[in-house]
């Protein structure tokens, strides 16, 4: 008898406890509705409409669900993505305002399984005080002095690296040479990892299916590509600890042999020592605890490679398409060539860097039209309102905002002032071009990226014609890729 009446009673709580939960649902929804807030709609249970948004488009236009949603709702509506109810931004002035008050009005937010494969630790999905000191140990590693001496010298001799293996005539994927170039950079410049080792192509190797995951469903089952990213997270972070555990090694015998020098005051040359690279750099002048020094590192050498071998890709993808600015920049180059050759200089140096005027804007022009990263998360802080709607609500706390990006490129586009998708006059460039992001978390590596694709077109145009091999063209997944690899055929300027 006990036993059945002990059984019963929650059976007969049951309602009890279902009609609360009921009556908060309802008081959470009323109390959402009481802000105006932007119109859209929230679609299936827990999906949402997330499966809409992110449905592979060409990525040279904003996507069917982007269309649709701002020609219904206007440039900023109300959705349910990623399993949270959220803002969507696709205006230039708004997302601008979202970026300057991070950390005041908003905060980032990225959905869990991102941090699950990056590591809690990343850069990515770090918020406050530690994502501003992860950040501090980037920007000291990617500082404009190491820019103009020490990473000018090496973005040139890993192009040349990639550019002297192609064949005249040959075919082959575009964008996984972009890649061999950027990993290779970051590889030897975070690790001190030598182009074509068999370590640095295992490890790239690993990067592959690892990238496939980030941006994969997050379904932690055999076979998955989430599953295998976490496997290939593991196969990563054993390597880099590797790494880890010989650079300590090498730092005390360092310190060990600097000492025995001052003793005795020798003066001696300086030579390669082990914090030349950011690894070295980081165990020896900052206090991270392993498990950080392994997540910044991965997220680093992610970060570093894939958006901008995208960005690459873009330009060699665009360029094809408009030889009058494929002529411009050969004649840009052909210049800075001759000014070289007379004062007997082979190597680029900061000032030519400096005077590739149109490469810029070719270089500003591929980001904009390309739009390597779509979208970007938020979340709110506390209820916000945007004044430039009067008493439009944007915000409640809790909310995600979504700042897309691709928006304001493809205005410009439409009104016929793209020079590399319509060969036309170039367009201006103002405070709503953000290909890199804004605000406190402004990208690290934005003035590598655009070092890197400089360089990379200084040594292409001087040295190739290129055309594609077969039709392809870049598609959004959101992430931006080739379906194809970009596969094209060069023929080399004799």
């Amino acid at each position: 008898m006990f036993e059945t009446e002990h059984t019963l009673v929650p059976l007969l709580l049951l309602p009890s406890l279902l009609s609360l939960l009921l009556f908060l649902i309802l008081l959470k929804r009323r109390s959402r509705h009481s802000f105006n807030l932007p119109p859209g709609k929230s679609g299936w249970p827990f999906l949402g409409e997330t499966i809409g948004y992110l449905k592979p488009y060409s990525a040279k236009t904003l996507g069917y669900f982007m269309q649709q949603h701002i020609s219904k709702y206007g440039k900023i509506y109300r959705s349910n993505l990623f399993g949270e109810p959220t803002i969507v931004s696709a205006d230039a002035g708004l997302n601008r305002f979202i970026l300057q008050n991070e950390g005041r009005l908003f905060e980032c937010s990225y959905p869990r399984s991102i941090g699950g494969i990056l590591g809690k630790w990343s850069m990515l999905v770090l918020v406050g005080d530690m994502h501003r000191d992860m950040r501090s140990i980037s920007l000291n590693f990617l500082s404009h002095a190491r820019l103009r001496t020490i990473l000018l010298k090496d973005v040139e001799r890993h192009t040349l690296f990639v550019l002297d293996s192609w064949q005249q005539h040959s075919v082959f994927s575009a964008q996984d040479e972009a890649k061999k170039f950027t990993f290779n950079l970051m590889a030897k410049h975070i690790m001190s990892m030598d182009p074509g080792e068999e370590e640095t192509e295992q490890l790239k190797k690993e990067y592959v299916t690892f990238m496939k995951g980030v941006v994969s469903a997050p379904l932690n089952l055999p076979g998955t590509a989430y599953r295998k990213a976490l496997q290939s997270r593991g196969t990563i972070l054993k390597f880099i600890e590797k790494k880890m555990e010989e650079r300590k090694s090498e730092i005390q015998e360092e310190d060990e042999e600097d000492e025995a020098k001052i003793s005795r005051s020798d003066h001696y040359e300086r030579k390669h020592r082990a914090d030349d690279d950011l690894l070295g750099w980081v165990l020896k002048h900052s206090n991270l605890s392993t498990e950080q020094i392994l997540d910044l590192i991965l997220s680093l050498l992610f970060a570093g490679h894939e958006t901008s071998s995208v960005a690459i890709a873009l330009a060699i993808y665009f360029l094809q398409a408009c030889p009058k600015a494929v002529q411009e920049l050969r004649e840009e180059h052909l210049e800075i060539a001759r000014v070289k050759k007379e004062l007997g200089e082979s190597e680029l140096n900061w000032d030519d860097y400096k005077k590739m005027d149109f490469t810029h804007s070719v270089i500003n022009e591929t980001l904009r039209l390309g739009n390597v990263v779509r979208f970007l998360h938020r979340k709110a802080l506390r209820n916000v309102r945007y004044k430039g709607f009067g008493r439009l609500d944007l915000t409640y706390d809790g909310t995600t905002a979504l700042t897309d990006l691709t928006s304001h490129a493809r205005r410009l586009q439409n009104s016929g002032t793209s020079s590399l998708s319509g060969c036309g006059s170039f367009s201006t460039w103002g405070n709503n071009f953000m290909p890199f992001g804004g605000g406190p978390r402004l990208c690290a590596g934005s003035e590598l990226a655009k070092l890197e694709m400089a360089v990379f077109i200084h040594h292409l145009v001087l040295n190739f014609s290129w055309k594609l091999a077969e039709d392809d063209q870049p598609f959004a997944f959101p992430f931006v890729d080739f379906p194809k690899g970009l596969p094209i055929r060069v023929s080399r300027i004799l």
